[in-house]
């Protein structure tokens, strides 16, 4: 499993975008895959962003923000221009983005959705986000994620 490739690191590979894979053991009973990906890596966890997929006036969305915090979603609706926000279901959500729940990494996603990265992302250098399975993170500079994904940056992470 740990040498099988991800939609996400094809696209990066293909693009030749500059970005380190860091893989570690799973943990199906931790309650946070963000927060087990900080401690498994042993990184900072506000350097590790969540994806989560939303329904932003009846058009599924992505909101990238750190695994500290929550995403607003009054805040992302704003950022694409809506009016209202709620989170997706699951099975739309891994429906769309080819990823399973836990997985759903912001790159190579099946379709191509509207992304909303948090503007703290720009406060580091690289970040962490999921590289398409539990287990499997990408460091990636946040300019390049926002390039690569055509993201909007927006200060969308509550606490």
């Amino acid at each position: 499993m740990a040498g099988r490739g991800t939609p996400a690191t094809a696209l990066l590979d293909k693009q030749k975008v500059a970005h380190k894979l860091h893989a570690y053991e799973h943990d199906p009973r931790h309650e946070s895959y963000g927060l087990e990906a900080a401690e498994a890596l042993g990184i900072a966890p506000e350097r590790v962003f969540k994806t989560l997929v939303a329904d932003v006036d009846g058009r599924l969305a992505v909101g990238v923000v750190p695994v500290t915090g929550q995403l607003d979603l009054k805040a992302l609706a704003a950022a694409l221009g809506g009016k209202k926000a709620r989170m997706a279901d699951v099975t739309a959500a891994e429906r769309a983005t080819g990823y399973v729940a836990g997985g759903i990494s912001p790159l190579g996603q099946k379709k191509r959705l509207p992304l909303v990265v948090d503007a703290s992302a720009t406060e580091h250098d690289t970040i962490y986000c999921s590289a398409g399975r539990r287990g499997l993170e990408v460091e990636i500079a946040p300019a390049d994620l926002a390039r690569l994904t055509g993201a909007v940056v927006a200060p969308i992470a509550g606490a």
